[in-house]
């Protein structure tokens, strides 16, 4: 019976509210452009914060990764003709790292040198990576086919390379691409190997794989391609001498990475002149991610409640107007009957019916926009459940809540008086 009567004052609701459809349509869009735009930007905001938590992750929560950077002096002697700017970590750095650190687990170095690489008539421009085979196990990518490099490549210094699918698609023949012998600058390697590179940017941390990334051992890429190198751009050369680029650390365990990577810092510091390093933490980025994100939550649900708060306000108004409108049908509600809380009642659905209706159409306008974002700009969104639910209750509470003094405001009308009025 109390289902009955429910459903039954919730049509009753509806059909006042059909009676002006036009001002109902314009009561609901103020809730309707609130809850779009709740939805939307959090769409937005968790599909633009889950990629950047990903990258952050894959670079390893338990890593440490230490890059070369040019100091500021550098920087400004760099530009004087026949200067060779010596800076960033040395061999001597790698094995300082290893023997006087403690919790750490794996260490792997890391050269970068740009080339081109031929194979008959193709040529690509791509970036060789000079490495141990630790950097696969801090670096995992799926292998799409053949090996990696082994530590028997290292020994025996054998001319191998590993590439990433893309410059294997770009450089390499149709078939039997395993056993391939390509070109880097003027020296030839055998091809053992293709994996799937993630490259991007994971917050101020670069992700250290990229799309044109050949994988060869360090000693080879020492002895063949050497510590120095020629940078041309616009119409000036400058030449630099870098031992290593990067350094990946990780540590044993978690909880001491914040006190490695202090140790390390400390370490450099004793043996560098000048600050020509920078120490990322994928840990530490992760923590101010995941705060940056519900920071931003907040804002964001901050600015869509003002929207929400003027389409109450509209409600609230439109009610009031209602009640004005129907006081000589609340009189003869009154006078056959009708008790105070069923008017509150019926006036309380009328506005969360508004509100409800308002909230749907909301909702699918707000799922709809992350979709077009996706499909014109290639940003990714992510829509979740809370992104859903969350946004339409709150547009049944603003209903609720500026819809009590409209309802409390028609139960407080004279029977007497209202029968009276025109």
């Amino acid at each position: 019976m109390g289902r009955t009567r429910i459903v039954r004052d919730i049509l009753l609701g509806v059909e006042n509210l059909l009676l002006h459809r036009l001002r109902s349509l314009l009561t609901m869009l103020g809730v309707v452009f609130g809850v779009s735009s709740v939805v939307a930007m959090l769409s937005v905001g968790e599909g633009a914060s889950v990629e950047a938590l990903a990258q952050i992750r894959r670079l390893g929560s338990d890593n440490i990764i230490i890059s070369s950077a040019k100091s500021a002096q550098e920087e400004q002697t760099s530009t004087q003709r026949s200067f060779m700017s010596i800076y960033g970590l040395t061999y001597a750095d790698y094995v300082r790292i290893i023997e006087s650190c403690g919790n750490i687990r794996k260490v792997a170095p890391a050269k970068l040198i740009r080339k081109d690489a031929r194979l008959l008539e193709r040529t690509l421009e791509l970036r060789v990576v000079g490495t141990t085979p630790e950097w696969f196990q801090l670096v995992p990518r799926p292998v799409l086919a053949g090996r990696v490099i082994l530590p028997s490549d290292q020994e025996r210094q054998a001319p191998v390379a590993v590439l990433t699918e893309f410059g294997a698609r770009r450089i390499l023949a149709s078939a039997n691409t395993i056993g391939q012998l390509i070109f880097l600058g003027g020296d030839s390697f055998e091809v053992v190997g293709i994996v799937r590179n993630e490259s991007g940017n994971a917050g101020s941390i670069q992700v250290p794989d990229q799309d044109v990334d050949v994988y060869v051992p360090m000693e080879i890429a020492t002895r063949y391609f050497g510590d120095v190198y020629t940078k041309v751009s616009s119409g000036s050369r400058v030449r630099e001498r870098v031992e290593l680029h990067q350094i990946i650390v990780q540590v044993e365990d978690v909880t001491h990475i914040k006190g490695t990577a202090a140790a390390i810092e400390n370490l450099l510091r004793t043996f560098h002149d000048k600050e020509d390093y920078v120490i990322s933490v994928p840990l530490a980025l992760l923590q101010r991610a995941e705060a940056t994100k519900r920071t931003f939550s907040i804002v964001l649900g901050s600015i869509a409640g003002i929207s929400l708060l003027v389409g109450g306000i509209g409600i609230m108004n439109i009610m009031l107007a209602s009640v004005t409108e129907r006081t000589r049908e609340i009189g003869i509600r009154r006078a056959i009957g009708a008790k105070r809380r069923q008017i509150v009642y019926q006036f309380l659905i009328e506005s969360v019916v508004l509100s409800t209706i308002g909230g749907l159409i909301g909702l699918a306008l707000g799922a709809l926009i992350p979709y077009l974002i996706t499909h014109f700009s290639g940003m990714p969104t992510v829509l979740t459940a809370n992104g859903v639910f969350l946004p339409l209750l709150i547009s049944m509470t603003v209903g609720i809540l500026f819809g009590i003094y409209p309802a409390l405001h028609a139960a407080r009308v004279d029977p007497i008086i209202a029968l009276r009025h025109q």
